[in-house]
């Protein structure tokens, strides 16, 4: 693998004009500040213009010289630590720009002050400096770039400022800040600090400690506290108070010392360091609370470094580094945090720590010779040695993608996190001290040594230009100490990209990895340049996305070219980058070619590409180089392959003859089903004969399960009949009717797509039922065994033949199935019972054409399967008065158990079938109906009719009388008998009862 690629990220170099030899410097929005050395306390500006050009916009003088300096986008406010007669003092100097515009007048202000309008309104024309005092020395500053809020570093202490934005009149808003939270750390002398999203990171010469701030909801009987306890966490090795054992505590922490620890999540919580939170806002309904979240703790040995000396290893340039959302169509304000990365170094080596769910080591960098500092940004990391200004790649990008779900999928890809780091470029410059990172620029001090400013001259070591322009304003005696402060302009992301690619093909025959690995560092560059905020307002914006696409698109070669383990990336590499089948056939298709080998990756592309909803249709010459490269490396996939949309103009005589080639050594169904579509693309009805008797019509069926396209392709979504279901609908609607079912049990196609097949292969409107897919229901019916389904299926069914009953509507087709054929190969559909028969023996005539309907709506409601309550709503056309309608009352009522209800509904209409309904129905519980309800009606209903009504008669003596008889004792039995009745008729059964009590 190549680790030193030697590109050229660094442009042209500018010398920045300053007066005075600068000792610290930090970057704004569009400018840079340049605190000078303890000889003169004054702080300039300079705005900075495209390719780097600085023009000076005025300065502004300091309480003392500056020890720290930071800016804040967020509010555009400057933050110093001063120094005056041994003391330190923390200010930041707001509306700093009304001195560019020549206004000399300045505001001193304490923290927190409250301004009278009169007196703000000279606010707007003058720069105003808050102080801020504290009850410790400030050490180190952090401003977050995310809100603005300030965080200060003091002995054994963090203290933050949040940033207001105090409202004076509708005309004038003042920045200010509040001290809001205070945290205490035992034992603990910062030497930096950085701030963001409520995230700290600390180091010491040795320590680094990141915590979260977390907000939470506090009880109201605790509001009036002022501060908030953190326990400490316990010790990790005895259990015991840190307080409890001074002389082991010692002895512990200098053992610890001694070695290397790291201790990410959960576990640095075992890092014993307690922090005690104190709330110092005034309480208010908008007061915050916190509580904290350890993060990472990491602890360095003094020895740990291999190079130098003991006393030269400490920690420096810690860094949090944002990375937002891409913003497509966000604006800035609206942008989305994605992730947090942490960046800390040792002399020789780097460490950069993503921040999220997990908190991970994703890059280590190895410095050549000892770093001085170190700055990162989302695309480089920066680092400045005694000789060198060296550029290495970043990760930032890629572990910032894998918040997308569909990172790594058949749809997204990104280069891995763990893809090693390498250096892009070591640039000689002498004596480098400083250095920090403005957008597309990067500001570098300079100061060499007395005998190294003759050998500066020499144009050997000078390996930028630098512009004359700039030179002619450092002619005094100052610059004779050697020092300067350079603005290099980074090459732009468009520019080192296409380096980047022209690079990658030295490699393309000689080195697979490193190929691949530049092309990777390249589509990261161009990654990382999209996620950029300011994304949406760049001028390279079109460029970036065309090159974003391009880079896809040359990953996607590699994978597909290359016999790599990780092949199977070209399929979302090419789909990332836009390009048609058609295309990347044509990139890796050489034409006449016969002996081209294609490696995994490339067929992993073509095969899932084709094996999906496409709407890309390739054209006849194409299609068949396709069925040609199928054949020569994968022939089992041959009959899957023409079944795709993309397919469709390939010549079906050809695809026949690979097909049979391939038939001779892998037989199968699914090519015996393929053969016979050709066919009848073709219109060979012998052929397509020929192959659909090769196998049983079950065999077919589930053939079908392996390549379901051969009966419905999706385009647009929308699931679409081919030509072989249209076929099978005229021909063989059993089989396709089987092979849908099939489908449908093997999750190959939904229910609601199955009721679009079946509508539009019937050509229905989308309110009507095809008698086709009333079939395909009722044989899912049959199979199906899961209870939600079967209750929509059954109310389906349902619904279909009361609408053919109630609208006097014949199916449109004949009935695959007949009701008996029904109620013999399927539970819900039951026997109908012989009081429903006796009811629609009476019934109209002009239901006999309705005959079928009538009697699959019976049956399934004489089965226990229906949920008649659901259903009821579904019968309502029905309950008219006719004998249909009679049965469906009496069976629903009957479900629901209100057999009184439908005893009186029988009596009133069809007493003929009330004691045959009775006899079948009332049982067990329902059996004191007979006598309550059944015997006194038909004796009453006897009485008045005489010898009229036979049937009432002998159902009164051969079933009623006979089961009352068994059932009763004799003196109730006596009691039911009417008074005017004729004692020959009753005689019999009360023989009948008395010897029935002699016999017990």
């Amino acid at each position: 693998m190549v680790q030193l690629y030697n590109l050229h990220p660094f442009g042209s170099q500018r010398v920045v004009p300053c007066k005075q030899e600068p000792a610290h410097f930090c970057c704004g929005q569009d400018v840079l500040f340049v605190a000078s050395t303890a000889a003169s306390c004054r702080v300039e500006v300079f705005a900075v213009r495209e390719q780097g050009r600085c023009e000076a916009l005025g300065s502004f003088a300091t309480l003392g010289p500056v020890l720290r300096m930071a800016h804040s986008s967020a509010g555009d406010y400057l933050v110093t630590i001063e120094e005056k007669s041994k003391a330190t003092f923390l200010r930041a100097y707001m509306n700093w720009r009304c001195m560019s515009a020549g206004s000399s007048r300045v505001c001193v202000r304490m923290v927190g002050h409250k301004m009278e309008e009169s007196y703000s309104e000279t606010l707007k024309e003058q720069m105003s400096v808050v102080e801020m005092p504290l009850s410790d020395p400030p050490l180190c500053i952090s401003c977050c770039p995310v809100n603005g809020d300030l965080l200060v570093g003091c002995k054994n202490k963090l203290v933050m400022f949040c940033l207001k934005y105090r409202v004076i009149n509708q005309n004038l808003t003042v920045l200010d800040f509040e001290r809001s939270l205070i945290l205490h750390i035992d034992n603990l002398i910062p030497a930096e600090v950085a701030f963001c999203a409520s995230h700290i990171a600390i180091t010491t010469e040795l320590d680094v400690l990141i915590l979260k701030l977390e907000p939470v909801q506090r009880s109201a009987d605790r509001t009036e506290q002022c501060t908030q306890g953190v326990s400490a966490p316990e010790k990790a090795v005895d259990g015991g108070s840190p307080s409890t054992h001074p002389l082991q505590l010692e002895l512990d922490e200098f053992i610890i010392c001694q070695k290397p620890v790291e201790l990410l999540g959960e576990e640095s919580k075992l890092c014993e360091i307690p922090i005690t939170l104190e709330s110092t806002e005034l309480p208010s309904e908008d007061t915050k609370h916190f509580q904290v979240q350890y993060l990472l703790f990491r602890h360095f040995a003094p020895d740990q470094s291999p190079f130098g000396f003991c006393e030269e290893t400490k920690l420096h340039s810690v860094q949090l580094l944002p990375v937002y959302q891409t913003a497509y169509e966000e604006t800035e304000n609206k942008r989305k945090l994605l992730s947090l990365f942490c960046f800390f170094s040792l002399p020789h080596i780097g460490y950069l720590y993503s921040i999220g769910k997990l908190v991970e080591l994703i890059s280590t960098y190895q410095y050549s010779e000892k770093s001085e500092q170190a700055v990162l940004t989302p695309q480089f990391l920066h680092v400045i040695t005694s000789q060198n200004l060296q550029c290495f790649t970043v990760r930032c990008s890629a572990a910032a993608a894998r918040e997308d779900p569909y990172i790594d999928t058949t749809v997204k890809a990104c280069p891995p996190v763990t893809l090693d780091v390498c250096t892009l470029r070591i640039q000689l410059f002498i004596g480098p001290r400083a250095i920090c990172h403005f957008k597309n620029h990067i500001i570098l001090l300079t100061k060499a040594d007395t005998e190294d400013i003759t050998e500066r001259r020499k144009p050997t070591r000078r390996m930028l230009s630098r512009k004359t322009d700039s030179i002619k304003s450092r002619t005094n005696s100052e610059s004779e100490p050697g020092w300067n402060l350079y603005i290099i302009n980074t090459v732009s992301t468009i520019q080192l990209y296409r380096e980047m690619v022209d690079y990658s093909r030295t490699y393309e025959n000689v080195k697979t990895e490193s190929c691949i690995h530049l092309l990777s560092e390249a589509h990261l560059l161009v990654r990382a340049a999209i996620m950029d905020p300011y994304f949406l307002k760049s001028d390279e914006k079109e460029d970036l996305l065309r090159a974003f696409r391009e880079s896809c698109a040359f990953l996607g070669d590699c994978y597909s070219r290359f016999d790599t383990k990780d092949y199977h990336l070209a399929l979302p590499y090419y789909r990332m980058s836009g390009l048609s089948m058609t295309e990347v056939l044509n990139r890796l298709v050489s034409e006449g070619d016969e002996i081209q080998t294609y490696e995994r990756g490339f067929m992993f592309y073509l095969t899932h590409s084709l094996n999906e909803d496409s709407n890309e249709e390739l054209s006849k010459e194409s299609g068949n180089k396709v069925l040609q490269i199928f054949y020569l490396t994968d022939p089992v996939q041959l009959p899957h392959i023409l079944c795709s949309p993309s397919m469709r103009n390939v010549c079906p005589l050809t695809a026949v003859k690979y097909l049979q080639k391939v038939e001779k050594m892998m037989p199968s169904v699914v090519l015996t089903l393929t053969k016979a579509f050709l066919a009848l693309k073709m219109g060979d009805l012998t052929m397509y004969e020929h192959e659909m008797d090769s196998y049983k019509e079950t065999t077919l069926a589930c053939g079908f399960i392996g390549q379901p396209r051969l009966l419905q392709q999706r385009k647009e979504g929308v699931v679409m009949p081919t030509e072989f279901a249209v076929h099978l609908k005229e021909m063989q609607p059993g089989l396709l009717v089987a092979a849908t079912v099939a489908l449908y049990e093997n999750s190959k196609i939904e229910l609601e797509e199955a009721d679009t097949f079946f509508k539009m292969l019937c050509n229905s409107s989308e309110n009507t039922i095809p008698q086709l897919l009333v079939d395909f229901w009722e044989a899912l019916l049959v199979v199906s065994s899961q209870e939600e389904i079967l209750q929509e299926l059954l109310l389906r069914v349902t619904s279909q033949y009361v609408w053919r009953i109630s609208r006097k509507q014949l199916p449109e087709t004949k009935p695959l199935k007949t009701t008996e054929d029904l109620i013999n190969s399927c539970s819900h559909f039951g026997l109908i019972v012989p009081w429903v028969t006796s009811i629609m023996s009476v019934g109209c005539s002009s239901d006999k054409d309705y005959h079928e309907d009538i009697s699959r709506l019976q049956s399934l409601l004489c089965s226990q399967s229906i949920n008649i309550a659901s259903a009821l709503p579904v019968l309502e056309p029905l309950t008219e008065a006719d004998s249909v309608g009679l049965t469906i009352r009496v069976l629903c009522n009957t479900r629901l158990g209100r057999y009184e209800e439908a005893m009186e509904q029988l009596l009133s209409r069809c007493p003929d079938a009330a004691v045959c309904y009775a006899q079948h129905e009332l049982k067990g519980d329902s059996q004191a109906l007979w006598w309550k309800k059944l015997l006194p009606e038909l004796c009453k209903r006897t009485r008045l009719t005489g010898n009229d009504c036979p049937v009432l008669i002998s159902s009164l003596k051969a079933e009623t009388l006979s089961i009352v008889a068994m059932e009763l004792e004799l003196r109730d039995f006596l009691s039911l008998l009417p008074e005017d009745g004729t004692a020959a008729f009753f005689l019999p059964h009360l023989l009948h009862c008395s010897q029935k009590k002699l016999l017990t």
